[in-house]
């Protein structure tokens, strides 16, 4: 729990203050000053009796009660301040600027560890070390620039750098975002991004809380408490968007399975954000439109009304939302005509509207009612108007804020000339507190990733029963590494997976003894070496018995081979499921096309368990060779439910087995009755 003596103190002291203001403790006075906190400023420095016109304190323990320390003195100093704070003066909000710890070494660790230890003793709340500091609409404790108007209805900033935050604020503000807090956790000693997420779930007030979050991280140290809170939060009506930046080197590490091979921590990451419902960014431009576009009313479906006077940045706005699933779609009939009957000649209001560079701002009021109230087919309404310097825009801008406040369609304002008339469009973003859209492409792009992310998933789903029994069984016998067949056949079993009926066989004469019993077409592969195919381990459709014979002997001298698996032929479209435990995140369950589309395509989508039928549906359905599933040139398709409940059984099982590292089922092989596992590895690390 964040202590309300950081979130809203009565009294701050600033440890390490400066007259200097390129010094962090001279600067952060200065914030602290010059921001709207009605409380008791302190200072502490041996050297100075006065600083900014405030009485300073030669050192802690001087002080009279305070409740939170803002401390900017070298690392080595910090853990006796604030045990001294923390013991002797009741304080309980710690913000600590100072690098110098985990960030750069055991001792520096230690003396964090020191510091921790003792505001976990008192109840107390740390932002640090590390950092550029916290502020909210109490008080800016924050030592970087720019600090913003602080607005309730503004975004509240999450960031785990502080550099970074800086040029995000700088580009959000640029455009018109505000601010209602910034969160800059620095090393997260105690309180990281997923703390403070809790908090703002926990605390949340539907009529006083912002909507809209903001996140940058380079790590994600807490995976299922983030997933739990964003989804919280966004059930509760809020937006979330995200920068997770720096992938793992398990991406490219030596994997023993195709699963391993794709179970990438980043993949992780976009699986837990798309299950959260965080619209995923990857740069700071991306996410501040995002949040921008959250900070206007919700668009509820994906046609688009595109209205300009210049043609270019029109054409490019409908190619980037049409190439990302978004609709421009044609206006036409009665209403059309008499809209094109108010505009100059030569308008269009096909879609994009073009009204011409003449266009007025009376002629744009009449194509936003039009598209308001007599075009069913538009969902929301973008707004492209510039200037090439000949005349001010004025006008149109103030009739387009109008507009703003009183359509229930959502209106995205575009002004590209932010030159030509920078005081028009400094007027609408900082006198109507309206945030203007630069560039249209980027606008476009934002557009679409928001309304192409899907809404949370259910945290805990219902899923298959399974034979946990008997699950339990192989796995609390088994040894750590490879499963036997034997063991894998008794899981798939107990998942309700079906499964092709093999043996292995280690002399010819069995062989020969299966093959006669159970008739052609069969199948060999060689049981030992991890990637059978890559050795030449894997014979197809073998139809007589000196076939048999002749692949038995040769199958049985490849290098780390021990036995040969015989198994009947089978057919179907190939398909492919795997799961993968990555630390902290859980399982992620992968699927796709299968065979050596896992290979060569990697057309597959990645999701973090429990997961379950709906869920796996709905990203089979995205797949790019979805297609395929349904059946061309003849073939028979897949049973798209039965792949959803097979997703969603192997769900189930790495439940129920935790211990299971990585798992391959590749290939299945589909038809529209039935999906057969015919090869599967089960890595088990107790």
């Amino acid at each position: 729990m964040i202590h309300q003596k950081l979130l809203n103190p009565q009294s701050i002291v600033v440890v390490g203050a400066s007259n200097d203001l390129q010094k962090p403790g001279g600067k952060i006075l200065k914030n602290l000053l010059d921001g709207n906190f009605k409380g008791k400023v302190y200072a502490v420095n041996p050297k100075a009796t006065e600083i900014q016109g405030i009485t300073c304190y030669s050192n802690a323990e001087d002080l009279p009660p305070v409740d939170c320390a803002i401390l900017a003195i070298a690392a080595k100093y910090c853990p006796a301040t604030v045990k001294i704070l923390a013991d002797n003066k009741d304080t309980r909000g710690f913000i600590i600027l100072s690098a110098g710890f985990s960030e750069e070494n055991e001792e520096g660790a230690a003396l964090e560890k020191q510091i921790v230890d003792t505001i976990n003793r008192v109840g107390g709340t740390l932002i640090g070390p590390n950092c550029t500091g916290f502020w909210n609409i109490n008080y800016c404790g924050a030592f970087d620039s720019p600090i913003p108007p602080v607005s309730t209805q503004g975004v509240d900033f999450i960031t785990g750098s502080g550099a970074t935050a800086v040029f995000i604020k700088e580009q959000g503000l640029t455009n018109g975002l505000s601010f209602n807090s910034v969160w800059a956790v620095g090393n997260s000693a105690q309180t990281g991004i997923e703390e403070v997420l809790e908090h703002l779930d926990t605390n949340f007030n539907p009529k006083t809380s912002s909507r809209v979050i903001m996140m940058y991280m380079e790590k994600i140290t807490q995976p299922k408490k983030m997933l739990k809170h964003a989804t919280s939060l966004i059930n509760k009506g809020c937006k979330i968007a995200a920068i997770k930046s720096g992938n793992s080197s398990a991406g490219s590490r030596a994997a023993s399975s195709h699963t391993g091979a794709m179970a990438t921590s980043d993949a992780a990451v976009e699986a837990l954000f798309r299950k959260a419902g965080i619209v995923r960014c990857h740069s700071r431009e991306e996410l501040t439109t995002v949040c921008s576009i959250f900070m206007h009313p919700e668009v509820k479906g994906k046609n688009i009304a595109i209205i300009t006077h210049a043609g270019g940045p029109a054409v490019m706005l409908t190619d980037v939302l049409s190439n990302n699933g978004l609709e421009v779609p044609p206006i036409e009939g009665k209403a059309a005509d008499e809209l094109l009957s108010k505009l100059f000649a030569g308008s269009s209001v096909s879609n994009p509207i073009d009204f011409l560079a003449t266009g007025t701002a009376e002629q744009l009021g009449y194509i936003i009612d039009a598209c308001e109230n007599d075009f069913d087919n538009i969902d929301a309404i973008a707004v492209i108007f510039g200037s090439p310097g000949l005349f001010p825009n004025w006008d149109v801008y103030a009739l387009l804020n109008e507009k703003m406040k009183t359509c229930k369609k959502p209106i995205f304002p575009i002004l590209p000339s932010i030159i030509n008339v920078k005081e028009e469009i400094h007027d609408f973003i900082h006198n109507k507190n309206r945030i203007n859209f630069p560039e249209e492409s980027v606008f476009g792009k934002a557009l679409a990733k928001i309304i192409n992310t899907p809404k949370p998933q259910p945290l805990n789903p219902t899923l298959p029963s399974v034979d946990t029994k008997a699950i339990r069984g192989v796995i609390d016998n088994c040894e750590n590494g490879y499963l036997s067949l034997r063991d894998i056949g008794i899981l798939l079993d107990a998942a309700g997976i079906e499964r092709k009926k093999e043996i292995e066989v280690t002399t010819l004469e069995d062989a020969v003894k299966y093959a006669r019993e159970m008739g052609y077409p069969l199948v060999m592969k060689v049981v030992g070496p991890l990637h059978k195919s890559d050795v030449g381990g894997v014979v197809l459709n073998i139809t007589d018995e000196e076939t048999v014979i002749n692949e038995f002997n040769r199958l049985i001298k490849i290098k780390d081979t021990y036995a040969v698996e015989i198994c009947p032929m089978l057919f179907g479209t190939e398909v492919f499921i795997g799961a993968a435990k990555e630390e902290n995140f859980g399982h992620q369950i992968l699927f796709g096309l299968g065979g050596v589309f896992v290979e060569v395509m990697k057309d597959v989508h990645t999701t973090l368990a429990p997961v379950n039928k709906e869920e796996a549906k709905s990203l089979i359905y995205k797949l790019k060779g979805y297609k395929i599933l349904e059946g061309i040139r003849g073939n028979e398709p897949v049973n798209i439910d039965k792949f959803a409940e097979l997703v969603a059984r192997i769900s189930a099982l790495v439940m129920a087995a935790p211990e299971i590292a990585e798992m391959d089922l590749n290939p299945l092989l589909a038809t529209s009755k039935a999906i057969v596992a015919v090869d599967a590895r089960i890595r088990v690390e107790k």
